[in-house]
């Protein structure tokens, strides 16, 4: 299998109607590669939260290296690049491209040869493996922090009732835009923010969570960012419950809410800032 990142969950799947004595390669390469560079036969593992996209093909170089162009140590996440016989010439007629993604490689000791910037984030496994961890390139700018999503989709995932997560940056009214997490699994709201709480900084936990029976993929099997739906108080999919406002109080108070937040409806154990509210309204 190749072509998008495989989740614990989909292999914990494959585990359970898998033909006997098949067995599962989990590839990975952009199409710049020529295809494929690494691969590493898996299996599902419930203590990991990412699976491995292994070690690099015989032809093949992969380099981890952070934001000066240096090696990273073992554990440490980096940006990877690619050399080797695959490594393709660059793009058509768009020469400033290629100057950006196609890059001289001064650890070959080649002359002239060049690798591949992926874009993608990993880092080194203690056996030789590599795990893939995301996309470098979804870096948004919240409240004038430049927050890595795929650093907070990282952390996320290392919650043990957590299947797949992933973290987009919501524009709400008047430009202002806050962090939501999508995930699929049995993890509760209150625990997800207290996992968040114990790695990430303040700026980079989610302002919401939203709960899914499974992330919105487009018809190739890629998620669909632009189906991912919006956190609303009572929408199906939240990850608080939805429970009715009880007594008169509440229901004006539940009443007012949706009016100025503009959802569908209140349950009695939302969160005014989770719904999108915010000091000045």
């Amino acid at each position: 299998v190749t072509g998008d990142a495989l989740s614990p969950h989909k292999l914990e799947q494959w585990e359970g109607f898998r033909p006997q004595d098949t067995v599962l390669i989990n590839t990975y390469g952009p199409t710049e590669i020529t295809v494929s560079c690494s691969a590493a036969y898996v299996k599902h593992d419930p203590q990991a939260r990412r699976v491995s996209i292994g070690k690099p093909f015989a032809n093949t170089q992969l380099y981890i290296l952070d934001g000066q162009g240096q090696p990273v140590p073992v554990g440490v996440s980096g940006e990877l690049y690619i050399g080797g016989a695959g490594v393709g010439r660059g793009y058509l007629k768009l020469e400033e491209q290629t100057r950006e993604r196609f890059v001289e490689d001064p650890f070959s000791g080649q002359a002239g040869a060049r690798m591949y910037r992926t874009g993608d984030l990993a880092r080194w496994l203690e056996n030789g493996e590599v795990e893939y961890i995301g996309r470098n390139d979804f870096q948004v700018k919240v409240r004038g922090f430049r927050i890595e999503l795929g650093e907070v989709e990282g952390h996320l995932a290392r919650h043990a009732q957590v299947q797949e997560v992933v973290v987009v940056a919501r524009e709400e009214a008047g430009g202002e835009k806050r962090l939501v997490a999508y995930y699929t699994g049995e993890a509760s709201v209150e625990s997800l923010r207290g996992h968040a709480g114990q790695g990430l900084p303040a700026y980079m936990q989610p302002a919401a969570y939203v709960g899914l029976q499974a992330l919105p993929k487009t018809p190739n099997g890629k998620l669909d960012r632009q189906a991912l739906p919006a956190p609303q108080g009572g929408q199906e999919g939240v990850a608080r419950g939805y429970e009715a406002p009880q007594g008169e109080l509440e229901a004006q108070l539940a009443a007012i809410w949706a009016e100025l937040l503009k959802v569908e409806r209140v349950g009695r154990h939302d969160s005014f800032f989770e719904l999108g509210g915010h000091s000045l309204l």
